[in-house]
């Protein structure tokens, strides 16, 4: 069985069932029902138009399941409106498929899970491991979500960047349980990139591409935290790398300046640098200043914070550090960090073991004492 065709299929057929009428969480359970069948017959039987076979065996479950249900008995469905078995639709209603999985009424984790589960056919199983949640808790959100949209009909195109949040929120996931979440970010991106011509798509895809590519040197083998400086850049992708420059590169010429090309293109002067001590630090600065100026997000100001102490020296980092919310996640961290540049090591540890503190995870918490150790240890010594 051909488990990567029948994922790729499943939103593409789901798209086709609601165009013609269906409500989508019918759309989705009959599509459920035509995979099961697909499973079953396929390894015997293969069509020759897997799509149209799919297509048309999920729209007879659906007519099947509105003629069982007395509640839809009024559904304007007749069985003399399905369609004979043929070649597939050539329309693409996958598109329409990403911004209904992303609309505005659900909450940003049930519209995570409902493009898992419908644009990227993962199981319900699959998406529970990977977020360390109960399989019953998964499938509770995936079917509020789905009551949520049932009914939602698009008169007007979507909000693309709506998707492509939900989409960078599954790659900031990464990796748990069975299922590589940044890898399915990216398979899920080349798709909405293939599908629509849109500078952020690009830029986006570009920034997933660029941070994948140094994931193999961001940990060691017993799940330490390794930072930018002391990565081993040898093992970053530098086939990924050339991709995810090429493509930003290509969403830049187009003059439209967005928040994901901006950061795809600091990722990429990061990628360029043989050292961190070699890093275009003035030009990730003034992208910086491109990224504030777009978002004026609290996390961009602190990462500039970083990249002027950087380019210009701690005390400047500091500076522009102080004109920051004290309570941003991490800004203990950052500040623990330049005042280690700026040599005093005695309020860098004590930074570094108060950061620790609040660190949002337990990788991130023990690099911090590590740091707050070393520092201490110096001290003494």
């Amino acid at each position: 069985m051909d488990e990567p065709l029948l994922r790729a299929l499943t939103p593409t057929v789901i798209s086709v069932l609601v165009r013609r009428g269906a409500d989508f969480a019918a759309a989705e359970d009959a599509v459920q029902d035509a995979l099961v069948e697909a499973v079953r017959g396929w390894p015997d039987d293969p069509p020759r138009d897997s799509k149209g076979w799919l297509i048309t065996v999920a729209w007879r479950k659906f007519l099947d399941a509105t003629r069982a249900d007395n509640s839809r008995r009024h559904r304007e469905v007749r069985v003399e409106d399905e369609p004979t078995p043929g070649p597939a639709e050539m329309v693409d209603d996958t598109l329409q498929l990403y911004f209904l999985c992303a609309h505005p009424s659900l909450t940003p984790a049930s519209a995570v899970a409902l493009t898992l589960r419908a644009v990227g056919g993962l199981t319900t199983r699959q998406i529970a491991q990977a977020y360390l949640v109960p399989e019953a808790t998964m499938a509770q959100r995936i079917s509020r979500a789905k009551r949520t949209v049932s009914g939602v009909r698009f008169n007007q195109p979507g909000d693309v960047a709506t998707v492509l949040r939900v989409l960078y929120l599954v790659f900031n996931e990464g990796y748990s349980g069975d299922v590589d979440l940044a890898a399915e970010a990216i398979r899920l991106t080349r798709q909405l990139a293939a599908r629509i011509n849109h500078e952020e798509v690009a830029g986006l895809l570009a920034l997933m591409l660029l941070h994948h590519a140094r994931r193999p040197a961001r940990t060691t083998p017993d799940g330490r935290l390794v930072p930018l400086a002391e990565q081993d850049r040898s093992l970053w992708n530098t086939h990924l790398i050339a991709e995810g420059v090429d493509v930003l590169q290509n969403a830049l010429a187009r003059d439209r300046l967005g928040e994901f090309q901006a950061q795809a293109a600091i990722a990429a002067l990061h990628a360029d640098a043989p050292t961190t001590t070699e890093t275009d630090w003035p030009q990730i600065v003034e992208w910086y200043d491109e990224l504030v100026r777009l978002t004026n997000s609290p996390v961009a100001r602190l990462n500039r914070a970083v990249a002027v102490g950087e380019a210009t020296g701690p005390q400047a980092g500091l500076a522009a550090l102080a004109e920051l919310d004290p309570t941003l996640p991490r800004h203990t961290a950052v500040a623990a960090y330049l005042h280690e540049r700026d040599g005093d090591p005695a309020t860098a540890a004590r930074l570094y073991a108060e950061a620790a503190q609040s660190a949002p995870n337990l990788p991130e918490r023990e690099h911090l004492t590590r740091q707050a150790a070393r520092l201490n240890a110096q001290l003494r010594g």
